[in-house]
């Protein structure tokens, strides 16, 4: 039985960069690189330049980011990046 995923959407100030449902994502948070999972605890948190990583049904996806902020709540994960 599959366990429901995350709800990722990745916004920069011009476009909506992805939006859809993954397994995990790892960002590269001003205090270290962490990773998201389903049911995680409720985040806030800014982001320093590095990469995204994201798994969706079609594998690892990846995205160069400069800066920004990450926001998780009930399985949904809200991202602004800077890229």
């Amino acid at each position: 039985m599959e366990t429901k995923g995350l709800n990722l959407v990745i916004v920069s100030p011009e476009k909506t960069l992805f939006k859809g449902s993954v397994s995990d994502a790892t960002f590269p948070g001003t205090q270290g690189v962490f990773m998201v999972l389903p049911q995680h605890a409720p985040l806030l948190s800014s982001l320093e330049k590095g990469v995204i990583k994201y798994t969706t049904s079609e594998g690892e996806q990846s995205l160069e980011i400069t800066g920004g902020f990450v926001e998780v709540k009930k399985n949904q994960v809200s991202v602004c990046v800077e890229q």
